[in-house]
């Protein structure tokens, strides 16, 4: 069992271990570690299951329980519904008595052992490379900067003081900008920013520029391709991924072939095609070859092994990779499926995509994570994305 640092993890942490060993079950506890380093040591430990306690990205004031199975993969939804009934009251656990309670283990060795599998999945070194790292005030904060330190890097860390309700605020993956001066103001090679449970990695190059997911995704998969190391010659990137970024694939020999959004549905598409490499926008980037889920420092490690390999600064890399412009908002609503299924809400959608005249597209979906409705617009020209954006989420306000 892993956590994030804002403060109810540990009010959440307390209550499951409690009901863990009072129905049997040992409980270990790797305490603050990113959600992949609950993946990785479920497996590599033998365990039956793991839990990490997070909302993600998300403001301090929400939280959440993601569960992984003995494979290390997102809990299979029969399971979860089975949890979600207990939870309900519909079942019972019973609880064990005497010596058949469970033991709590404080397992932070486990921690060490993540940190110490993430330095041996780098077989280069970063001597002489000055990074900037933002840990967002989250998982990352103890863990990036020894990985980083151990390879030899000049690291310069900004967002790594998590205080119980710092976490994600105006830092990390979701808020670029600081990291941003941080590069340009101390001379930096590149940056990396992660999110609260740190499963997600976006880059800024030595320009200050921020290099998303689908740009991470065509560098990688360009050199791994290269290199004979891209099952199939393909990526997997998400409905919601820039379509600049198929074409740019494309051009470049490879082919995409597009999943839903959110992680656990990327790599169910790359382990139906059996393909080495996906990943979403926002940052979640799998490298199916050695991982079961996104890892934000591994994400970022992977990045600098195709720096240090090229020669090429990640503005050089990233420079054939050409993004349509985009637009997009989320609206929070009362209720997804209604906001979904309003008439008005299906004309705006339909009087923005006849705008783009085909030369672009919309996208509008439900969260996964939170109450609210996701716009997404693509042009030829900001000015059109904004527009086509701005007229869905005018009729979502309106509701």
């Amino acid at each position: 069992m892993g956590k994030d640092t804002r403060r109810s993890s540990y009010m959440f942490e307390a209550a499951l271990v409690s009901g863990l060993v009072a129905s049997g079950a040992d409980a270990y506890m790797l305490h603050v570690i990113p959600t992949p380093g609950v993946a990785h040591q479920t497996v590599e430990g033998c365990f039956d299951c793991g839990i990490m306690i997070s909302a993600s990205h998300n403001p301090f004031c929400d939280n959440g329980i993601k569960l992984v199975n003995s494979d290390g993969f997102k809990m299979d939804e029969d399971v979860l519904e089975l949890i979600e009934d207990y939870i309900d009251g519909k079942s019972e656990v019973p609880l064990a008595t005497g010596n058949h309670i469970g033991a709590t283990v404080d397992y932070m060795q486990g921690r060490n052992r993540y940190i110490a599998s993430l330095i041996a999945s780098a077989n280069f070194s970063l001597q002489g490379v000055k990074i900037g790292i933002d840990c967002a005030n989250g998982s990352a904060s103890s863990v990036a900067k020894p990985v980083f330190d151990a390879l030899g890097a000049d690291v310069r860390v900004i967002n790594a003081a998590p205080d119980g309700f710092n976490i994600n605020v105006d830092c990390g993956s979701t808020h670029m900008e600081r990291l941003q001066r941080h590069v340009v103001e101390q001379g930096l090679d590149v940056g990396f920013a992660y999110d609260g449970d740190a499963d997600r990695c976006l880059a800024v190059d030595e320009r200050g520029r921020v290099v998303d997911g689908d740009q991470i995704l065509y560098v990688c998969g360009v050199y791994l391709n290269k290199h004979g190391r891209l099952s199939g010659g393909t990526v997997v990137p998400t409905i919601a991924s820039n379509f600049g970024l198929v074409k740019s694939l494309e051009l470049a020999g490879l082919s995409a072939v597009t999943s839903g959004v959110g992680d656990r549905h990327v790599y169910a598409k790359m382990r139906e095609g059996g393909y080495s490499l996906g990943g979403e926008q926002t940052g979640h980037t799998i490298f199916g070859d050695i991982e079961r889920t996104g890892d934000g420092i591994m994400t970022s490690l992977r990045v600098m092994e195709v720096i240090r390999a090229e020669r090429e600064t990640l503005s050089q890399l990233t420079a054939p990779c050409k993004l349509l412009p985009q637009a997009q908002v989320a609206v929070r609503v009362a209720d997804k499926d209604a906001a979904l299924g309003n008439m008005g809400v299906q004309a705006a959608i339909a009087e923005a995509e006849a705008s783009l005249a085909g030369e672009g597209r919309v996208l509008v979906r439900k969260s996964g994570t939170e109450s609210v409705i996701r716009v997404l617009a693509e042009a030829p020209d900001q000015a059109s994305a904004d527009t086509a954006m701005k007229r869905i989420a005018n009729a979502l306000e309106a509701l």
